[in-house]
């Protein structure tokens, strides 16, 4: 089997988890992919961004799976450096910080009795007349009641999607609040019993950041014979009769080339793939690819002249009254990832659409925004912030909006047709993955591409990872992980890595 991926030309879109996983799974297999990354470092959304040694997270990504091959595959990468992390994050709401996975106890405890019986009722009021389940605002209400929506589901959720939760499907909710009950975590809060693992309060992570993952795995590759070229983007993929038979690729000057491929592994917006295929598609199909859309996401990394802060991994941001969505303290992830342990530093992440006031605000602007918010929520004095710089990143979340779901199914149906072409990833199937669903796709694609047969037919389907709640005995430990606590905790709908 190796033999005969040896002599194919396999050409891999983008240097993300999903990427590099597959380029990595085929040089174990004997074959030599080539990577295009167009940008200059790998790990995409994952990747390590570093600012006078301070390193940071493009939002936080722990490595937590139940998929055995993804956490062989990090351990094997990174033998010796995976930090056992504890985890820690809270809700700022009111100026009050709530537990998070929610706490009934805290939480109620917070909020008083008066509020509490009153978010009780509510609930018991959804459960006696619960809504057909449209959007997420239903899903949560049917879930929760509307008390408790509106206090802890509705302003954070629409701070990071910027549209209302009535126009969010109500299958994103389904998707990342899996197993959420009252009912169940009141009982779970009594009894102290629990189906979750201890995994969900602590997680693995990468000394140095999750690209250091990525920036060894891309090694890996090359040292087996593979190519990860970097600053190039693919521009261009002909096709006919259902196969891929060259991409151009564009450099940093300008200048293209043609690659003839034998197999292509997508992980760019699945959009942009299709409306870079040449011939185009139907236009129903380019419709679809046009009418998908996402979230945009920047960081403004602040530098505190203060050794410790909080205590928190992250802090997600309730308040309406401060544009900042959630604050990471980079720190608390990794000593290593603070040259400098007199300081520390913390991510503020906003959610934005590319070409909205935050997003061409100046830096020196967001730099001062986000000083004056810190100051605000009183985690620190805007005289202790010494220096800052902003990433921007274009693409973070894919949009689950009303329509979404038939456009996807539409590019599915007609991306299916190609018989030596295969999307990966969050960006490359327009879903809201994880980092180890991702790999799983990747790694599923890279079977499909071993172990394919004369007329085409692709045992693995992609599309089942991160739907079902058990994709495949060989890849999956046991079902997918509860969204309830053993303290009686609940989590609201917000955005994971």
């Amino acid at each position: 089997m190796s033999d005969s991926l040896s002599s194919r030309s396999i050409a891999i879109v983008g240097a993300g988890p999903a990427g590099l996983t597959a380029a990595y799974q085929l040089v174990q297999r004997g074959a030599q992919p080539t990577v295009f990354e167009k940008s200059e470092l790998v790990g995409g959304i994952s990747r390590t961004e570093t600012y006078k040694g301070y390193r940071f997270d493009i939002g936080g990504h722990r490595f937590f799976t139940k998929v055995r091959e993804v956490e062989a595959m990090w351990h094997k990468i990174l033998p010796d450096d995976l930090v056992h992390t504890s985890r820690l994050s809270r809700i700022y709401y009111q100026r009050q910080f709530y537990d998070y996975p929610l706490s009934l106890w805290n939480a109620f405890s917070n909020l008083g009795p008066i509020e509490s019986a009153r978010i009780l009722m509510s609930y018991a009021q959804a459960k006696l007349n619960p809504r057909e389940e449209h959007s997420l605002e239903d899903w949560v209400i049917n879930r929760f009641g509307e008390r408790l929506y509106l206090t802890f589901f509705k302003t954070y959720t629409e701070k990071v999607w910027g549209i209302p939760c009535t126009e969010i499907r109500a299958d994103w909710a389904a998707q990342r609040i899996k197993g959420v009950s009252v009912r169940r975590a009141i009982g779970q809060a009594i009894t102290g019993k629990s189906s979750e693992t201890s995994l969900i309060n602590a997680f693995w992570y990468p000394r140095l950041g999750p690209g250091m993952l990525w920036e060894q795995c891309a090694e890996r590759v090359e040292e087996q014979g593979g190519r990860v070229r970097m600053g190039e983007a693919v521009t261009r993929l002909y096709h006919s009769d259902t196969y891929v038979r060259s991409l151009d690729v564009e450099d940093t000057t300008g200048q293209t080339t043609r690659h003839e491929v034998d197999h292509v592994i997508n992980s760019m917006p699945l959009g942009l793939l299709v409306q870079r295929l040449d011939p185009p598609p139907p236009a129903h199909v380019l419709e679809a690819a046009n009418s998908l859309s996402y979230r945009d996401f920047l960081v403004v990394v602040l530098i505190v002249d203060q050794p410790d802060l909080f205590p928190d991994n992250w802090i997600y941001v309730h308040a309406p009254e401060v544009e900042v969505g959630r604050i990471q303290n980079f720190k608390n992830w990794s000593p290593d990832m603070v040259p400098d342990p007199a300081t520390t530093a913390l991510g503020m992440e906003y959610f934005c659409n590319e070409g909205d006031d935050l997003w061409q605000m100046e830096d020196d602007a967001l730099i001062e925004l986000a000083t004056r918010e810190l100051d605000e929520i009183q985690l620190s004095g805007a005289d202790h912030v010494i220096d800052g710089t902003v990433i921007r990143q274009r693409k973070a979340y894919p949009v689950y909006d009303a329509t979404y779901q038939e456009h996807v199914d539409t590019i599915r149906d007609y991306l299916g047709t190609f018989s030596n072409m295969e999307t990966v990833g969050r960006a490359g199937m327009h879903r809201y993955n994880n980092q180890d669903h991702s790999m799983l796709t990747a790694m599923l694609a890279v079977r499909n591409l071993a172990d394919k047969q004369g007329n085409g037919h692709k045992p693995h389907d992609l599309w089942s990872v991160n739907v079902e709640r058990s994709y495949h005995e060989e890849f999956v430990r046991n079902e997918e992980t509860s969204s309830i606590g053993g303290d009686g905790a609940v989590r609201p709908a917000h955005v994971a890595s």
